[in-house]
């Protein structure tokens, strides 16, 4: 056998492999949006009951790089963590970390400093309005934080934790930094992740107009809102449409 079988087959024989699979496919995915940072920001995903422990990219790898078997596994209670041949990221252990220990239902965590919703991070008022579709997903769905403190070190990712106790909160403008999305899955974060871009890219472009906005009212806002959050499969589907180009393209990320 050859070893890159045996290397494939040791791989896939893992718990959680699909999970690594989804989360590489989610890096590489990010870089050709150009919403990655250079080899900054990072995603996590949590592996057992209460979300404590978590794969994460390795520090310092670029995400188009990115494979399943690259991803190390943490924990998050283990004050060790950053002393560790594979350390990661302090300020991803600060903010990733908090988030996994104190949200058990963030079971996917992306944090990206994206364009457009770190331009909405940059305004005073940092608040998604329902403008259109693609907004209205997000009505009362996202929390923004005003205070930033500086890099996400413990303190600051114990601060920022707080702020998605909420279960209906998905999505956290972090004032003056950048965006952080959790979901239920890979697939789950991801899909909000592009689509809270692609709103905060919209309402950006319709600022620059200095027209008036049409703002739908908040019980359609709400509907809509409430219909995205139901519709089924969507999220799935997405991401299995990247995989399957991926797969075409550059399947080394499974490896």
């Amino acid at each position: 056998m050859s070893i890159a079988r045996l290397q494939k087959e040791t791989l896939t024989n893992l718990p959680f492999y699909e999970g690594r699979v989804d989360l590489a496919c989610a890096f590489r995915w990010t870089a050709r949006l150009n919403m990655h940072e250079a080899v900054a920001n990072h995603f996590s995903l949590a592996v057992n009951d209460d979300g404590t422990r978590f794969l994460m990219n390795p520090n310092q790898v670029h995400f188009s790089r990115i494979k399943a078997s690259d991803l190390i596994e943490i924990d998050a209670n283990d004050p060790e963590t950053l002393s560790g041949p594979n350390a990661p990221d302090p300020t991803a252990w600060g903010l990733h970390g908090a988030v996994h220990r104190n949200v058990p239902h963030a079971r996917c965590v992306m944090h990206v400093h994206s364009i457009h919703a770190t331009v909405l991070a940059s305004l005073a008022d940092s608040t998604l309005p329902p403008i259109d579709q693609n907004s209205a997903m997000f009505f009362k769905r996202h929390v923004v934080d005003a205070h930033y403190g500086g890099l996400a070190f413990e303190e600051e990712g114990e601060r920022c934790s707080q702020l998605l106790a909420d279960p209906k909160v998905k999505v956290m403008v972090m004032g003056n930094h950048g965006v952080l999305v959790i979901g239920d899955t890979v697939a789950d974060a991801f899909n909000r992740m592009f689509y809270f871009e692609r709103a905060a890219e919209t309402y950006i472009k319709a600022l620059w107009t200095g027209r008036p906005l049409r703002t739908l009212s908040d019980a359609i806002a709400e509907k809509a809102a409430s219909e995205m959050d139901d519709y089924p499969g969507q999220a799935e589907r997405h991401l299995a449409e990247l995989k399957a180009i991926l797969d075409e393209q550059e399947p080394v990320y499974r490896n």
